[in-house]
């Protein structure tokens, strides 16, 4: 678990299910993803057990971002590794997604950098990357936020999205004044 100034990072379980559903059933959430759309319930707990296979096969991955203030959950932001797109491997992927109502606060941003914090000490990470369907701006302007360049743009093998690909070292990291 790990604790910001605003937000409760902690792993997903089973009992998250019923507020994951209701964030991951909105299209915005899910616009910018293989599914296009919001989740029906049965695909939600499709991704859900996905995140949490991910924590018992690698050791690591996406977070519960829960509001310290009320308890609510808002999403997910972590780390995992990006299979999908094997010209970038090996890698681990700083990645997010949370729910509209608490977009353009700053909380991606605050989780991000815990999640980089995270890779690049408990990991042992020398690099994580970041990738974005470039028509999703928003996601780009985090990823900007967190320190990270762009690394390269290429193609979704499966959607035929243009995707860009940014990347931050573990010594750009501390460069920035972060502490390990």
């Amino acid at each position: 678990m790990i604790e910001t100034e605003r937000l409760l990072l902690r792993r997903l379980t089973e009992d998250d299910l019923d507020d994951f559903a209701e964030i991951f059933a909105k299209e915005p959430v899910m616009k910018y993803s293989t599914y296009r759309r919001g989740l029906s319930p049965a695909e939600s707990a499709e991704v859900l057990g996905r995140i949490m296979s991910h924590w018992d096969e690698q050791g690591f991955g996406l977070w519960a971002v829960v509001k310290k203030s009320d308890g609510v959950l808002i999403g997910y932001e972590g780390l995992a590794t990006p299979f999908f797109l094997p010209e970038v491997m090996p890698a681990v992927e700083i990645g997010y997604r949370l729910d509209p109502d608490s977009w353009g606060k700053g909380y991606a941003t605050e989780a991000g950098r815990a999640s980089l914090a995270y890779g690049f000490t408990t990991l042992d990470c020398e690099r994580i990357i970041a990738i974005y369907q470039t028509e999703n701006v928003r996601s780009g302007r985090v990823m900007e936020r967190l320190g990270m360049h762009v690394e390269r743009d290429t193609i979704h093998p499966e959607l035929g999205d243009g995707l860009r690909v940014y990347e931050l070292s573990r010594d750009e990291w501390r460069a920035q004044g972060q502490k390990s």
